[in-house]
């Protein structure tokens, strides 16, 4: 028997913690860029505080779904910067949040609460 946690375990995600993880999904990013991400993917309507997202990442460390990049990038980038790389772990559980919310959608749907066109 194995201790280690299953993607199903950590559902449902906090949205903040999706929203990381889908910023991370394509590239490494530093908090700045998280937060810019996810302002522009979502038009402004989720905003992170920066201290929203850094609990939130020291949190997502922990569990294993995001990891510190110990390489930099090139000399034009601040040194301060601390960056973000999604684990294979992080993409299995933001896989598993993604079918759960696929799965609420459609039983949504089949009761009749699409949403209205504007």
């Amino acid at each position: 028997m194995t201790d280690d946690p299953r993607p199903d375990d950590l559902l449902p995600l906090p949205p903040a913690t999706l929203h990381i993880l889908l910023a991370l999904a394509e590239t490494d990013r530093h908090g700045y860029a998280i937060m810019q991400d996810v302002e522009a993917r979502t038009d402004g309507e989720l905003r992170l505080s920066a201290g929203t997202l850094y609990r939130a990442i020291a949190r997502m460390v922990e569990q294993g779904l995001i990891v510190e990049v110990e390489q930099r990038r090139p000399r034009a980038d601040d040194e301060r910067r601390r960056y973000y790389r999604i684990t294979s772990f992080g993409q299995a559980v933001a896989r598993a949040e993604v079918r759960r919310l696929l799965q609420l959608v459609r039983h949504a749907q089949a009761r009749g609460l699409s949403p209205r066109p504007a």
